[in-house]
């Protein structure tokens, strides 16, 4: 821990003397960290944004969960079989993992489909190849804790938008495709798409993603609360650019439901839910 609090200090201090210098300087005066959006670009976080981060954020949390629960596993205390094949059986932690999984690729569906048809796509998918010189004014800002100005309600600065495209456009669709291959939906009767596509491949991306998440949630509720936490909880959760005590006590209520079937996700409870929709048994 020492070492990494002074790895951190020694950056800082290396981003500070970058930034006093001339042509460093220059750069970031021409390129703050934003740049200007088209015309049409909305501003704003609607109500339906608010409950699709919620959603996402409770069904992602769970997903992790099970999924570690799925790889730790090595006795289930349950199983699941579906009605529709009684030869297929599978743990009852996994039967909760691709419950989730699909849950959230519904969830992910009308998160793009509401993102295209109201036009806020422009806001975390880069029109500009501006937007990498300005990630990279926006990261040594940060860097050097004198942060670039937070106007989310208006505009992402640079790094935000390609950490936002990047988890929505590459990070999803990859944890999508290789939890799909290992799931049981998949046709393992087909063996020339089982060879153009082997299992091994969607297992050695499917983790790594998964940690990609982690990190990102981390990071990602680190800055929330580092710049500006009631403006920012307030944008995502009560839909409006105020600041004062709203979103955060909605915030803390999403955290309260999420920590309760965090605690409920256990064989006493998923059990008589599973049984709606197949055979759980102990063996």
């Amino acid at each position: 821990v020492a070492g990494l609090l002074i790895v951190a200090a020694l950056a800082v201090l290396f981003a500070r003397w970058l930034i006093g210098r001339d042509a460093v300087s220059d750069f970031l005066t021409t390129y703050p960290g934003t740049y200007d959006l088209p015309e049409s670009a909305p501003t704003g976080i609607p109500a339906w944004l608010g409950w699709q981060h919620f959603f996402n954020v409770f069904l992602t949390v769970l997903i992790i969960r099970s999924g570690l629960m799925v790889r730790r596993e090595k006795r289930p205390s349950a199983y699941w079989t579906p009605r529709w094949n009684s030869k297929q059986k599978i743990s009852l932690q996994l039967w909760l993992h691709q419950s989730l999984d699909i849950l959230w690729l519904v969830n992910g569906v009308v998160f793009i489909v509401l993102l295209v048809a109201t036009g806020h796509w422009m806001r975390i998918v880069p029109t500009s190849w501006e937007v990498f010189p300005n990630a990279v004014s926006a990261g040594l800002q940060y860097l050097s804790l004198d942060w670039p100005t937070e106007s989310g309600w208006v505009n992402y600065n640079g790094l935000q938008q390609l950490a936002y495209f990047t988890t929505v456009f590459i990070a999803a669709p990859l944890a999508a495709l290789t939890g799909v291959r290992m799931s049981g939906i998949w046709p393992k009767e087909a063996q020339k798409l089982n060879k153009l596509y082997p299992v091994k491949w969607a297992r050695a991306v499917h983790f790594p993603v998964m940690l990609y998440f982690v990190t990102f949630i981390i990071g990602h509720v680190a800055m929330v609360l580092a710049t500006g936490a009631l403006r920012n909880l307030n944008h995502m959760y009560a839909s409006q650019d105020a600041v004062n005590w709203t979103g955060f006590w909605i915030f803390a209520g999403s955290l309260v439901v999420i920590a309760a079937a965090w605690v409920a996700a256990r064989p006493l409870v998923l059990a008589p839910i599973a049984g709606l929709f197949g055979r759980v048994s102990t063996r």
